[in-house]
């Protein structure tokens, strides 16, 4: 009986590891193949010559440098804005003893509830009239909006279960709010702070919808973009497609392999203290 309950444990542990690993691998199976194994319907067998060179061809032909480096200048201020707003946020929410403090953390949440594709048509408005559509900017301002409610969900959080005891102590010793803030709260937050950083650039990477709206410059687009390279009007290079979206995934799939037990932390962290 304990043997036949053990195999249960492990095949519904099993099944949630097939399916989110097996997308992986066919891609990867999928990247090695020319267009003839691809098309011809065989989804599960393996390519007869692995084709290496289509990673070169995504590499050179796809401008991945180029919609790499795009994407890692957006996701980069985006985090750093998120994090600096949010824990600033966060901190006077759970910190400060001021009525308005619940009111002000149900608008940022919120913000969760709002769908990103209904904000396309008015920031695009806005946006023109502010002569900064089709840059940067006009990506990383909505980024910034959209992932701030969640980020400062789980920073205040975190922060309600701070001691009042070390800020207390802090202010007699003569400690300023910002010198609490930077020295002492910051450096306690790092778990649900990192937790943020990571979900915030999984979910915007390879994020498609804002980009294709307001970005039409060739050398300002980002890596979802380079896939349209080997797509032309009598033929379609799909092994270099997939050779292009592996590397495309592959920065987020390490950051998450490498640093998934800080989410953990952080979630476990904002939910035992808050």
């Amino acid at each position: 009986m304990q043997k036949v309950k053990k195999g249960i444990v492990y095949l519904l542990f099993a099944i949630p590891v097939v399916t989110q690993l097996y997308p992986l691998l066919w891609l990867f199976l999928y990247s090695l193949k020319t267009n003839e194994e691809i098309l011809d319907g065989s989804f599960f067998s393996l390519p007869k010559v692995f084709q290496w060179h289509n990673y070169k061809e995504a590499y050179e032909a796809g401008n991945y440098l180029k919609y790499l480096t795009n994407s890692v200048f957006v996701t980069g201020v985006t985090m750093v804005c998120v994090i600096v707003l949010a824990a600033m946020v966060a901190y006077a929410i759970s910190r400060f003893q001021w009525k308005y403090g619940n009111a002000v953390l149900t608008v940022f949440l919120m913000g969760m509830m709002i769908p990103m594709q209904a904000t396309l048509l008015p920031l695009m408005i806005i946006f023109k009239h502010a002569h900064i559509l089709n840059t940067h900017w006009s990506l990383i301002l909505p980024y910034v909006a959209f992932q701030t409610p969640i980020a400062v969900f789980i920073l205040s959080g975190f922060m309600k279960g701070i001691p009042h005891e070390i800020e207390e102590s802090a202010f007699i010793d003569g400690a300023t709010v910002y010198r609490i803030f930077r020295s002492i709260i910051l450096p306690i937050s790092v778990p649900p702070v990192m937790t943020v950083c990571i979900l915030t650039f999984i979910n915007i990477w390879n994020e498609y919808i804002l980009a294709a709206t307001f970005i039409s410059t060739e050398k300002l687009k980002t890596l979802p973009f380079g896939v349209y390279t080997f797509v032309s009007q009598y033929s379609v290079n799909y092994g270099d497609i997939g050779a292009f979206l592996v590397m495309g995934a592959l920065p987020v799939i390490l950051m998450y392999f490498f640093l998934s037990n800080q989410i953990t932390k952080g979630m476990v962290a904002g939910a035992v203290k808050g």
